[in-house]
């Protein structure tokens, strides 16, 4: 995992970066984001082109870079003891996208805004984007 910036002196922000992580993360957070991570980064490496002009012995170097900038962030909000409280899904690289919506749950996909709202507010200022609950939570009730 990647540290990507404070929420609280009691909580952080972390990148979630391997599959590993994604399925720690789906089980402890009892979720599927292990599956959106990996549909993530399979739809990136199947829209891999290589240059044109490199031999074929050259033709995966840049791909992992290509995958990470262009698969949606995930990350976690974890407590002091490392027990996650928050799971995020944000656009490639962090940046306001109209067409992308954010997705972000609580454990069993609760609504975590009630208790980490001003967490994910941190989250939003770091990156400069709008994490509205209205937006990004999903399952919505009402």
């Amino acid at each position: 995992m990647q540290y990507v910036c404070d929420a609280s002196p009691r909580l952080t922000w972390f990148r979630i970066e391997t599959e590993g992580e994604a399925i720690r993360e789906s089980a402890g957070m009892k979720h599927a984001v292990e599956k959106h991570f990996r549909q993530a980064r399979e739809d990136a490496a199947r829209s891999w082109r290589p240059p044109a002009s490199a031999p074929y012995i050259e033709q995966d170097i840049g791909k992992a870079d290509y995958i990470n900038r262009v698969t949606p962030l995930f990350l976690t909000l974890r407590d002091d003891d490392g027990k996650a409280r928050v799971t995020a899904m944000l656009p490639p690289r962090g940046e306001e996208n109209p067409g992308f919506r954010p997705v972000i749950v609580g454990e069993a996909n609760s609504d975590p805004w009630p208790a980490y709202g001003d967490a994910i507010a941190r989250l939003a200022a770091h990156f400069g984007i709008t994490l509205e609950q209205a937006r990004c939570y999903p399952y919505r009730r009402g």
